[in-house]
């Protein structure tokens, strides 16, 4: 029951998308902001016991809002819209569906080792057409996050996520580890609203710049 209730859930998301879509002229890209796990899949819990889930939300609504600040804003939709559990699938379906330009994955990092700190990206280990271009992307926003927040830089890395995987044959594709849960300052940081606001401009803006 839990499972149908899911994807009538999400089968009533895709039908909202689609009518806005449907009904927009905007030439703005289109984005797809990706928020990490939800429901039943907290992701990494932090050191002050914060859940990735809720962190990664929160960033994506900050981006929303500040985003309908702007005179031309952005056409931007998130996976989810509240803590339910989206399948992996059912992402990557939305943003083809969507006919996304780009796709800006969310999540929070976690480590055994509790001094490892800073910002992660990653681009698909899949070779199309959008490669390098998700190479620059993700260069850009880690550049933007590290000076903006301070944060150390990890580089961008290749994986083979599923949801790179399946996205970047259609679009420009990141998954960004937003700061380490499991170090205490950032942790700390991740629980400040004030600090979820700039690391969602940060986001923004250097999305807007592309």
């Amino acid at each position: 029951m839990k499972k149908v209730l899911k994807n009538v859930s999400f089968v009533f998301l895709l039908l909202k998308m689609c009518v806005v879509f449907g009904q927009e002229s905007s030439t703005q890209k289109r984005i797809v902001i990706d928020v990490g796990h939800g429901g039943k899949d907290s992701g990494a819990i932090g050191a002050n016991k914060i859940q990735e889930k809720d962190i990664v939300l929160n960033i994506a609504n900050a981006i929303l809002k500040l985003n309908n600040k702007f005179n031309k804003p952005l056409d931007i939709y998130l996976t989810r819209y509240n803590d339910t559990l989206i399948s992996l699938s059912d992402r990557t379906k939305l943003a083809k569906i969507l006919d996304t330009d780009l796709f800006v994955s969310l999540h929070c990092n976690h480590s055994d080792n509790s001094n490892a700190r800073g910002i992660e990206v990653y681009a698909s280990r899949k070779q199309t057409n959008y490669s390098k271009e998700s190479i620059y992307i993700g260069y850009q926003i880690e550049k933007a996050l590290c000076k903006e927040i301070g944060y150390e830089s990890r580089g961008v890395k290749f994986a083979n996520f599923q949801v790179l995987r399946e996205t970047t044959s259609h679009c420009v594709s990141v998954l960004l580890e937003l700061g380490f849960l499991s170090n205490k300052d950032e942790s700390s940081y991740l629980s400040n609203s004030t600090n979820i606001k700039l690391m969602a401009l940060a986001i923004l803006l250097s999305i807007q710049k592309q």
